[in-house]
């Protein structure tokens, strides 16, 4: 059986009972691991140290970890985390909500200077929003754009269309949505009642239900067994009171779970103290890259997706149908105000002037009941009234309605309706959805009738690699000693280096640049001192002729890289001299700032330098991204993007970059993994970009 690779939304329902306990503990650090996995370390004063981490890649998950079980502190923190730490650092965690049934969780922040939210997107391509205290998103790992919602850095946070909780609905409804659908019993609680494949089985299973039969055959008595079932699912997650499982196939973790499931029966597992631990234990022990041949193509799950997109979409579907049936019901309530105005005025008005007198609400009950006793139609008609709320509750035509005394039968009336303007823009937002969902269906059905449509022999032809098409793509990458500078590779494979401030270029000219190396500058004021290495630190300098395309290009990396770009020019001038002219002494009654320097004697001058910076992933030797001038770039590169100085900041075009490479590979993990906006942003330069495919190379 395959491997669990997410939590789902019953497993993220027993992980939030856990992690509430912990509420009070403070937050010392966050980290941030690639694009995907978040780390927050706090302390619980009663148990001590408390690491969480939150992943959305590949693996999808959220849970407390042993302390043998974290991963190393990554190097220099992105902007992502250090923006965590910022407003995270002394904070008090205040808890953690699962929104409705989705694998969507809300962890909550509390310090004096402000509350802060982090929402785990434990689904689709996965993300993190933070967001302040009025929901607006202060950052997110992924930027989302949407016909129904939008996540983007100064929006309100938007959450998907809502999905029906099996875990709540009363029987009635069970009823309606099993009868509504036109399929058989297992596919029917797998996608309208949103139990997914596994815990659709196991209702069937706990109730002696055959999964197979069709709706049309199932009888009151079937329903009311699956119903029950699900009761006793539910009862755990209500009460805590768990017994979480891992589960082994041919001694290898398949699955990890709360509570026992009967359709694992015949499964070796283990039992843990807490489900927080059960899974820690199955995640640290899961190897994703585990039977993949890196050597051999392999084909994309085609039909998976195909299936989870019309999985995705019959959700969706019932949604809609719940939304319009529930617009259509507040409506009605609000007809049968009016339609019984006098007699619901009654009822009110009743209520009013008992707690105008400090009539206890115990005592306002009682009157009513006495009332009924009587005969009183109005009094008949109270069912219930909820002093905390101070609502009263009334039946018409078999219908209950929910009444504020003080708002009278108009404002009342309006309020059901403005309830149900507000479900049907819902259903407007899940309509859009679909939409986007269904767009997402036939571009995988395209990809799947070309990949077929393919030669067998192109798709094997290890000296003609198409990386781009490829499932899955081994991550093989080496850490160099210049990666903390701007730098590239010529077209000839010199390496040239840039500072990003004063103190860099301070240590470029001090400690890396040799003899017969070249020092380029811009013109303008601002720009990275340039270096252009004819040889490596660890090798005796080498008096080398350098081809004219590297020098232009090292001129065009010093210009792009310079305020040139900053103010929006497309072209600057550019200088290049030996290292014997460049000195750190000052002509007399001179000043040279941090990072700055006096050139002496005569310059090689690079006019009218067209700037250009573009950014790409390469695949072979190393897994990585890599960016400088396109001459340069596109030949090392599996995949190209050019950028211009434009609208957008930075961190927004790295963001949008990163989007666009995910769309170019088959293999988005791939793309997470090597290629996150914090790695792409390091290669762009400041101030304003603008970005464009069409003129994207591809190799």
């Amino acid at each position: 059986m395959d491997r669990k690779r997410e939590l789902s939304s019953i497993d993220l329902a027993a992980i939030t009972r856990e992690l509430n306990s912990f509420e009070g503990a403070k937050v010392d650090k966050a980290y941030l691991y690639g694009d995907d996995l978040l780390r927050l370390k706090m302390r619980d004063f009663d148990r001590g140290r408390l690491e969480l981490l939150v992943e959305v890649g590949e693996v999808k998950r959220a849970h407390t970890v042993a302390p043998e079980h974290v991963p190393p502190a990554p190097g220099r923190p992105p902007n992502f985390a250090m923006m965590l730490r910022n407003r995270l650092s002394g904070a008090d965690f205040a808890g953690v909500e699962q929104f409705e049934f989705d694998r969507i969780l809300q962890f909550h922040f509390k310090r004096e200077d402000g509350d802060t939210t982090i929402v785990a997107e434990l689904f689709g391509q996965g993300n993190v929003a933070v967001l302040d205290e009025n929901n607006e998103v202060i950052d997110c790992l992924d930027t989302v754009r949407l016909k129904s919602r939008t996540v983007a850095p100064g929006s309100q946070y938007e959450f998907p269309s809502s999905r029906v909780n099996p875990l709540e609905i009363d029987y009635e409804e069970f009823e309606y949505r099993m009868n509504d659908s036109d399929t058989d019993v297992v596919r029917t609680l797998a996608t309208q009642l949103n139990f997914g494949g596994l815990y659709a089985e196991e209702v069937c299973t706990r109730a002696g239900v055959e999964k197979v039969t069709d709706i049309a055959d199932a009888d009151e008595d079937e329903y009311e067994r699956l119903y029950a079932a699900i009761e006793r699912l539910r009862e755990p997650l209500e009460t805590g009171d768990f017994d979480p499982r891992v589960y082994y196939e041919d001694d290898v973790r398949v699955d990890v779970t709360p509570f026992p499931l009967e359709e694992y029966e015949g499964l070796d597992s283990e039992a843990f103290d807490s489900f927080n631990a059960a899974v820690d234990d199955y995640f640290t022990n899961l190897d994703v890259s585990e039977n993949e041949d890196a050597g051999e193509p392999q084909k994309p799950d085609f039909q998976a997706q195909i299936e989870k997109q019309q999985r995705i979409i019959d959700q969706q579907e019932g949604a809609i149908e719940g939304f319009e049936r529930k617009a259509d019901a507040e409506r009605e309530k609000a007809e049968l105000l009016y339609a019984n105005y006098g007699f619901v005025d009654e009822i009110l008005s009743t209520v009013r002037n008992a707690r105008a007198e400090d009539t206890p609400w115990a005592d306002i009950e009682a009157r009513f009941e006495e009332g009924a006793e009587r005969g009183i139609e109005a009094a008949e008609a109270v069912q219930g009234i909820d002093p905390s709320e101070g609502t009263v509750t009334v039946e018409i035509d078999d219908t209950k309605i929910t009444l504020f005394p003080d708002d009278g039968v108009e404002k009342n009336a309006n309020r059901l309706y403005q309830e149900a303007k507000r479900i049907e823009e819902k259903k407007e937002g899940a309509l859009a959805a679909i939409e986007d969902t269904r767009e997402e269906l036939e571009e995988v059905k395209k990809r799947a009738e070309q990949w077929e449509e393919e030669p067998e022999e192109e798709r094997t032809e290890p000296e003609n690699i198409d990386w781009l098409s490829r499932a899955s793509i081994p991550v093989r990458k080496q850490e160099q000693w210049y990666e903390r500078f701007r730098w590239f590779r010529t077209s000839d494979g010199f390496l040239v280096l840039g500072g990003r401030n004063a103190d860099e270029n301070e240590e470029l000219v001090k400690k890396y640049m040799d003899r017969n190396d070249l020092f380029f500058h811009s013109q303008a004021h601002g720009g990275p001192i340039t270096i252009l290495k004819t040889s490596d630190p660890s090798e005796p300098s080498k008096d080398v002729d350098v081809p004219d395309q590297s020098k232009q290009e090292a001129a065009q990396f010093a210009v792009s890289y310079s305020s040139v770009w900053k103010d929006g020019r497309f072209a600057g001038d550019a200088y290049m001299v030996t290292p014997d002219q460049v000195s750190k002494t000052p002509e007399s009654g001179e000043y040279l700032e941090k990072g700055g320097f006096a050139i002496r004697g005569d310059r090689t001058y690079f006019e009218d330098t067209p700037v250009g910076v573009a950014v790409g992933i390469t695949v072979e030797p190393n897994t990585r991204v890599i960016g400088g001038p396109p001459s340069a770039i596109e030949k090392q590169a599996e995949t190209v993007i050019e950028v211009e100085p434009g609208q957008y900041a930075q961190n927004d075009a790295a963001k949008r970059l990163y989007r666009e490479f995910r769309e170019r590979f088959a293999d988005t993990s791939f793309v997470r993994k090597v290629a996150s906006p914090d790695l792409i942003q390091e290669f762009l330069p400041r101030a304003g970009v603008g970005w464009w495919t069409e003129f994207s190379f591809v190799r």
